[in-house]
C-alpha cells in the first residue's frame, strides 16, 4: 500500500500521538504507532496500555492496510524532508520507503496484528468544557501534583462535578490546589486522571474561546475529544484526600499584596537556597508591612514590602519554592492571603471572585 500526506500535517499527528507510544513495553507494536489506512484518510494510534492518542489525517491514496512504525524514527526522517509531500509505501515484508523529492529513506516496521485496541467509548458525552478554560485549571493546579508513590491516587488530579460546578483539585501533602469552574453538567460526578495525561493534553488544546472539548467518562477510563484528536486514559482508583475539609473556616490575619512584587522579592531569597541549603524564608506581616529573612550556609538575605494588612500581626515560615509556586500560575496583580496561626495553612485567594484556592503549609521556625 502506498500513500501520500502533507509533510506538516503528517509530522504534528506523529508528534501528539507519540506522547502514548510505550519506551518499554512486553508488546513490540506498543514501541510504534499504529497507522491504519482506509482510502483517503490515515488513522494514527499510540497507545501504552495506560495512556491513548489517536487522530485522523487526510491523504492520497485508494489502498487499504495497517502497520506499525517506531515513531521517533520516522518522526526524524520526516522532519529533515524539504518537499511538502511525502510518499509513503509499505511492501509485504514490512519494508517503509519514504521519499520527498530527490530524498529517498527505507526502513522496518512490524505488523499491527498485535496491537491492542483502545478502550470503547460511550456515544453520551459526560462533560463539555471550553478549550482555554481546562488548559488554565490544568496549568493552574498541576504544580501541587505529588512526585512520590506514597500515595499513587495524588498523582493525578481529582475532577468533582457538584451542583453544576467543577473543583480540579491537587495536593501533594505540602500544597492544595483548587481551580473552581461553572459547567454544563447536571450529573454530580468525581473521577481522577493521571497527571501524565493532563499534561499530554495541554499541548493539544488551544486558546481559542469557541473551542470546546469533550469529555467521555467511563468506569475506568476517560476519553477527551480535542481538536481531532482522541486522547484514552485510565483513571486512577482509590479515595481522594476529602480536600474540603482541610480547608481552613477562619482567619485571624488577612493580608492583599502585589503578586509580582511578592515574586520578585522571594525569587531574591531563592538565590540562597538550594537542595543542600533548603533554609525556609521567615515571614514577619506588621504595620502594613511584610519582611522577609532567609538564612542559609550560603548568606543571608532579608527584604520587605508594603502590604494591606488587616487583623493581627504574625511571624510565619514557609518553603520558598512551595509559596512561589501558587503565585506564579495567578494571573491578578493582587492576591489575598489568610493565616489563622504560625502553624497553620496560609490560604491564598482572589481579591474578587472564587476561582481558586490555594493552601501552602508553613514550617517551624528555629529560634533566631
Amino acid at each position: 500500500m502506498k500513500f501520500i500526506c502533507l509533510r506538516n500535517t503528517l509530522i504534528d499527528a506523529i508528534t501528539n500521538v507519540s506522547k502514548a507510544v510505550s519506551d518499554r513495553t512486553n508488546i513490540p507494536s506498543l514501541e510504534g504507532i499504529r497507522f491504519r489506512l482506509e482510502d483517503s484518510v490515515l488513522e494514527l494510534t499510540g497507545y501504552d496500555l495506560e495512556l491513548g492518542i489517536r487522530t485522523n489525517i487526510a491523504v492520497r491514496s485508494e489502498d487499504n492496510g495497517d502497520f506499525v512504525a517506531n515513531a521517533k524514527l520516522l518522526l526524524d526522517i520526516v522532519r529533515r524532508m524539504e518537499e511538502d509531500d511525502i510518499l509513503i509505501e509499505v511492501l509485504d515484508n514490512m519494508q517503509i520507503n519514504i521519499s520527498s523529492g530527490k530524498a529517498h529513506t527505507s526502513i522496518f516496521g512490524t505488523s499491527a496484528s498485535d496491537f491492542p485496541e483502545l478502550p470503547a467509548k460511550d456515544d453520551e458525552t459526560a462533560l463539555v468544557i471550553s478549550q482555554p478554560v481546562l488548559k488554565d485549571m490544568i496549568i493552574q493546579t498541576r504544580f501541587a501534583v505529588a512526585k512520590t508513590d506514597i500515595k499513587p491516587i495524588l498523582k493525578g488530579e481529582l475532577f468533582n462535578i457538584e451542583n453544576g460546578v467543577l473543583d480540579l483539585v491537587a495536593i501533594d501533602g505540602y500544597r492544595l490546589a483548587i481551580r473552581y469552574e461553572a459547567v454544563k453538567c447536571t450529573e454530580n460526578m468525581k473521577f481522577v486522571v493521571p497527571s501524565k495525561t493532563l499534561n499530554d493534553i495541554v499541548s493539544i488544546l488551544d486558546d481559542n474561546e469557541d473551542d470546546n472539548v469533550s469529555i467521555y467518562l467511563s468506569k475506568k477510563h476517560i476519553i477527551f475529544e480535542i481538536n481531532g484528536y482522541m486522547v484514552y486514559s485510565r483513571l486512577l482508583e482509590g479515595e481522594f484526600h476529602p480536600y474540603k475539609s482541610s480547608l481552613p473556616k477562619t482567619h485571624n490575619t488577612e493580608v492583599i499584596v502585589d503578586r509580582k512584587e511578592l515574586i520578585n522579592i522571594l525569587e531574591r531569597s531563592m538565590i540562597l537556597i538550594n537542595e543542600r541549603t533548603p533554609s525556609p524564608i521567615r515571614c514577619y506581616f506588621e504595620n502594613n508591612m511584610l519582611r522577609i529573612n532567609c538564612s542559609t550556609a550560603v548568606g543571608k538575605h532579608s527584604d520587605e514590602m508594603e502590604v494591606d494588612l488587616s487583623g493581627e500581626k504574625i511571624e510565619i515560615g514557609f518553603k520558598c519554592q512551595y509559596l512561589l509556586d501558587p503565585l506564579k500560575v495567578i494571573k491578578e496583580d493582587k492576591v489575598k492571603l489568610q493565616m489563622g496561626g504560625s502553624l497553620l495553612p496560609m490560604k491564598i485567594i482572589p481579591v474578587e471572585g472564587e476561582s481558586y484556592t490555594f493552601l501552602v503549609l508553613p514550617v517551624r521556625l528555629p529560634k533566631e
